[in-house]
Parts: structure tokens; C-alpha cells; sequence
């Protein structure tokens, strides 16, 4: 953290020197108020009630400012609170001379947070010199409480005075523009508390013209149900023409850390909740990949063996019902787990973005399951498919040239058949005993022709051969 060097003057012998332009006072600071007392008591007061709201936690707090402080060991503790860190450890004894060395311990670790103070010295402190010890709790008050705010980049005071102006924008009568005059009525502080807790005041009833009522009504809902304790009076903001712009910081500053670390904590919880639901999102598409997968690999499983399966039928018939189981397949059965695969595929690289925008692991499917691993069995499916089917095609042309050859074989039977009908009986006959020579001679030439057509014939006893050895 660079150096920060504040500026503001309490005195002709004081001053802290800070870069930034929050830490300076406005030009326009009315001198004479400076020199009026009436900073002092709201300081006091304010400064000490944060204080105490601090040492609380450590079971203990302050009554007097500048003189319980003046041994140091109270203002090294309020700084271990505020920093939840250790100091070092704290001279025990009462000489003023351990009293300056505790101080000089806190005032180090101020500077080591990168606040670098200028006038003012361990032995003011010690002495109890009010407005050196009200200016170093100031630089505390600022380093540790107002610093750090940072609202649409702007930080500090600016940051501040801007978170001020967004949440009582939407409130009449309100109108922030300072950590002085704006805050006089009272009006400002009920509407920051309306902003975030409207359970806890009525604005509606809430009147301009009734200040110390408005800023009591704030004071004691703050400390009641904020534990924001009472760091103002009332009547000193009213009675002042410009109530002190520290004392109005310090506790302004007071609601926004309040109210911003449980918006903080409310963004902290929508945040967990929805990496929650992110995982719970890619867990299910986890399981859904899973039982998609599982379940497509099982029907492949179970359907490459249908397909390898290449006993053929006897009967035309049975092999064209095998056809139309084949295309009932390609029609009915298989898009649906060409979908399924698709989307599987797309719910792996949804997922595995999702991951990776996420900074988480990449998922790792079941063994056997990768996308490569069903992709692979997808392969084997689609060239056993085709197979079968060039199978289904060529069985379905052989049984068709079977059934054509087997018609043909039945016309030619037939026709031979049909040719030989009585042709034995006539050759088994034994008329030629009685015939005369003329008859012999007719019954020669009848002989001689039927030679003539059985020599024709000879072809078609053959051809009919050839068929039934083609069928066998």
C-alpha cells in the first residue's frame, strides 16, 4: 500500500499530511467555527462511542478520550481489534517513559498501514493533548472505516457521500450533497435506515420540520436493532450551523458498513447459491450422460447381433420379411438413437464448457463411455447395418433368379413331358409282326421321324439338365 499522507489542520502546532482530496477541508470551512469548541464536544463524542464500539469487543472501553489513552495500552488494543492483527507486545510498567514507548508502538503500526503522520508525536499523546489525540483517532477513523469504502469507483469520502446519494435518492425531502448541513434534519439517516430495514421506521409519518425528533428516532433505532451505538446528540447537530463534518463521517460511515457487509453477505449467498445450482446443473447433465450413454450402448449391444445374423430363408416370402424388418428398423427404430447420440454429444461439451467456466474439473465419463468409446461402437453398428443389407439384397436377387429358374425348369418339364406322353406305349408296340412289307415300310419311315424329332429334343432334355443342376 503506497504512503498516504493526510493534511488537517486542528491547530497552529498540528497537522497530518494525507495525498488524498478527502483528508483536506473545504474551502469554504468557516475559520471562526474551527475555533468554536463546539467541534470538540461532537468529536469527543462521536469519536469516543466508536472507540467504544470497538474495545467492546475486547470487553473493555473508554470514558475519558485523550487520558485513557494516554498510557497507550487501550490505543494499541483498539488497533488489534480494528486490524485483527498483533501488536507488539506493550511496555507493563506506569513510568511515563513505558507510556511512550506503547504510544510510539501504535503510532508505528499507523504508519505501517501506510499513513504517515506528520506533528504529531508519541509525548502529546502521553501529555493528554485533546486535539492531537482526537486528530490521530481521525487518521484511524479514516484508514480503517472510510479508506477502504469504494463505491462505482470512486473511494473514501467521494465513496461514501456516493452510496449516501444512491440509497436516499427515491426519498422526498432528502437530498445528500455534504457530511454536514444535509444530515441537520434528521430526514438523510432515517431514509438510509428505511432503504435497508423498512420494517424499522415509518418515513410517511416522518416530518421536515421536526429534526431532533427525526435524528433521535434514527439514533435509537440504530443502537436498538443495528447495534450502531449513539455517537450524536440530537440537539448539538440542530444547535450547530454546520455540524462537524468528521463526527458525521464517523458515523455515517457506521450504516455503510452495516448495511454494505450484509449486502455483501446477501451477494455472498446468491453467489454460493448459484455455484450450487451450477454444480447441481452439471451434476444432473453428469447423470444424464451417464444413463444416455448406458442406455445406447445397451441397444447397440443388443442389435449387432440381430444384424450379424445372416442365415438365410428358404421362401421369397421369408427373406422380403426380413427386408421390411431391415428398413422397419432404418424407419422406426434407429433415428430415435441417432437423436440420442447427438444429444449426448452436445451435453458432453455443454457440460464441459460449463466446467471449464467454472475453474472445475473436466468430467470424466464411466469407463466405456467416452464420447470416442460410443462414437466407436456407433462405427461398428453402421458397418454391420450395411453389411446386413448387402446381404439382404443379394440373398433377395438369388431367390428371385432361384424362383425364376425353378418356373422355367416347370415349363420346360412340362413341355418335355407333354411330348413324351404315349411315346412308349407306341414304341413298345410289336405291330410291325403282322405288317405286310408296305406297313413295315410306312411303320420304318414313322420310326424315322420320331428319331428326327427325339434328336430335337435332345436340347431341352439338356437345357432342363443344366436347370436343376443350377437349382441344386
Amino acid at each position: 500500500m503506497t504512503a498516504v499522507e493526510t493534511q488537517i489542520t486542528y491547530s497552529n502546532s498540528y497537522t497530518i499530511q494525507h495525498e488524498e482530496a478527502y483528508m483536506i477541508q473545504e474551502d469554504d470551512w468557516d475559520r471562526d467555527l474551527l475555533l468554536d469548541p463546539a467541534w470538540e464536544k461532537q468529536q469527543r463524542k462521536t469519536f469516543t462511542a466508536w472507540c467504544n464500539s470497538h474495545l467492546r469487543k475486547a470487553g473493555t472501553q473508554i470514558e475519558n478520550i485523550e487520558e485513557d489513552f494516554r498510557n497507550g495500552l487501550k490505543l494499541m488494543l483498539l488497533l488489534e481489534v480494528i486490524s485483527g492483527e498483533r501488536l507488539p507486545k506493550p511496555d507493563k510498567g506506569k513510568m511515563r517513559f513505558h507510556k511512550i514507548a506503547n504510544v510510539n508502538k501504535a503510532l508505528d503500526f499507523i504508519c505501517s498501514k501506510g499513513v504517515k503522520l506528520v506533528s504529531i508525536g508519541a509525548e502529546e499523546i502521553v501529555d493528554g493533548n485533546v486535539k492531537m489525540t482526537l486528530g490521530m483517532i481521525w487518521t484511524i477513523i479514516l484508514r480503517f472505516a472510510i479508506q477502504d469504502i469504494s463505491v462505482e469507483e470512486t473511494s473514501a469520502k467521494e465513496g461514501l457521500l456516493l452510496w449516501c446519494q444512491r440509497k436516499t435518492a427515491p426519498y422526498r425531502n432528502v437530498n445528500v450533497q455534504n457530511f454536514h448541513i444535509s444530515w441537520k434534519d434528521g430526514l438523510a439517516l432515517c431514509a438510509l435506515i428505511h432503504r435497508h430495514r423498512p420494517d424499522l421506521i415509518d418515513y410517511s409519518k416522518l416530518r421536515k420540520d421536526d429534526p431532533i425528533g427525526n435524528l433521535n428516532t434514527a439514533f435509537e433505532v440504530a443502537e436498538k436493532f443495528l447495534d450502531i451505538p449513539k455517537m450524536l446528540d440530537a440537539e448539538d447537530i440542530v444547535n450547530t450551523p454546520k455540524p462537524d463534518e468528521k463526527a458525521i463521517m464517523t458515523y455515517v460511515s457506521c450504516f455503510y458498513h452495516a448495511f454494505a457487509g450484509a449486502e455483501q453477505a446477501e451477494t455472498a449467498a446468491n453467489r454460493i447459491c448459484k455455484v450450487l445450482a451450477v454444480n447441481q446443473e452439471n451434476e444432473k447433465l453428469m447423470e444424464e450422460y451417464e444413463k444416455l450413454a448406458s442406455e445406447l450402448l445397451e441397444w447397440i449391444r443388443r442389435t449387432i447381433p440381430w444384424l450379424e445374423n445372416r442365415v438365410s430363408e428358404q421362401t421369397m416370402r421369408a427373406m422380403q420379411q426380413k427386408l421390411e424388418d431391415f428398413r422397419d428398423y432404418r424407419r422406426v427404430h434407429k433415428p430415435p438413437r441417432v437423436q440420442e447420440k447427438c444429444q449426448l454429444e452436445i451435453n458432453f461439451n455443454t457440460l464441459q464448457t460449463k466446467l471449464r467456466l467454472s475453474n472445475r474439473p473436466a468430467f470424466m465419463p464411466s469407463e466405456g463411455k467416452m464420447v470416442s468409446d460410443i462414437a466407436n461402437a456407433w462405427k461398428g453398428l453402421e458397418q454391420v447395418e450395411k453389411g446386413y443389407e448387402e446381404w439382404l439384397l443379394t440373398e433377395i436377387r438369388r431367390l428371385e433368379r432361384v424362383d425364376h429358374l425353378a418356373e422355367k425348369f416347370k415349363q420346360k418339364c412340362s413341355m418335355h413331358e407333354a411330348w413324351t406322353a404315349g411315346k412308349e406305349d407306341l414304341l413298345s408296340q410289336k405291330d410291325y409282326e403282322t405288317a405286310s412289307l408296305m406297313e413295315i415300310r410306312a411303320l420304318m419311315r414313322k420310326h424315322e421321324a420320331f428319331e428326327s424329332d427325339l434328336a430335337a429334343h435332345q436340347d431341352r432334355v439338356e437345357q432342363i439338365a443344366a436347370i436343376a443342376q443350377e437349382l441344386k
